[in-house]
């Protein structure tokens, strides 16, 4: 952005300082003010630009496997609930199903439970922030700890694994209301793959 005002600068000082030479000294006092603050402007604009344009030179960018972890995991829609479960064979519980996904196509061995996986060494993210493969973490048991995860698909929509009466692994909108209500936050575990493959993640 910087570069872009350069050329303005010279052209600026020309233009202002050639028009001074047919005016009087208060004229020229006037027209020198006003050049001043207009090339000072320039510089505010400039200075004030910089850092949004550095911010958006480096946004946050999915890791390649995130799309394979969210295709399979929505070709695994329908399979069957079961507490412990961690296959396709046995079934999955929420923290299983996860686990399952990010194993197999991220190489990231994650905490076993809910409990220890909210404790990921991961950034936790903003709702309005969110991006496909996030962690979503909900307190839908009411006593006031983590008791369901899932995976933010985008769109407020999730993929999880529910329970054996709503029918296993489905997707779900954040918008609703149970969902809303229970949401406790958003950990983003993948950032952490290209460093801890193949290990078990540390709790903060």
């Amino acid at each position: 952005m910087l570069k872009r005002f350069a050329p303005l600068v010279p052209l600026a000082l020309t233009f202002f300082l050639g028009a001074c030479a047919g005016y009087s000294p208060s004229a020229l006092n006037t027209a020198d003010h006003d050049a001043r603050a207009t090339l000072d402007l320039l510089a505010v604009e400039t200075e004030e630009e910089l850092l949004p344009d550095f911010s958006r030179d480096k946004p946050y960018e999915l890791p390649s496997f995130a799309d394979n972890i969210l295709a399979h995991g929505l070709s695994l829609v329908g399979t069957r609930y079961r507490y412990g479960g961690s296959s396709v064979d046995t079934g999955f519980d929420c923290s299983g199903f996860i686990g399952y996904l990010f194993k197999e196509e991220a190489g990231l061995k994650l905490p076993r439970s809910t409990r220890e996986m909210i404790n990921l060494d991961a950034p936790q993210v903003a709702r309005h922030e969110l991006q496909p493969g996030d962690l979503l973490f909900f307190n839908n048991n009411g006593r006031g700890r983590v008791s369901h995860a899932g995976i933010y698909l985008g769109d407020d929509q999730f993929i999880h694994s529910s329970s054996s009466r709503s029918g296993g692994v489905r997707i779900d909108s954040l918008e609703d209301k149970y969902w809303s209500r229970s949401f406790i936050k958003a950990k983003r575990a993948l950032v952490l793959a290209s460093s801890s493959q193949n290990t078990t993640l540390s709790k903060r």
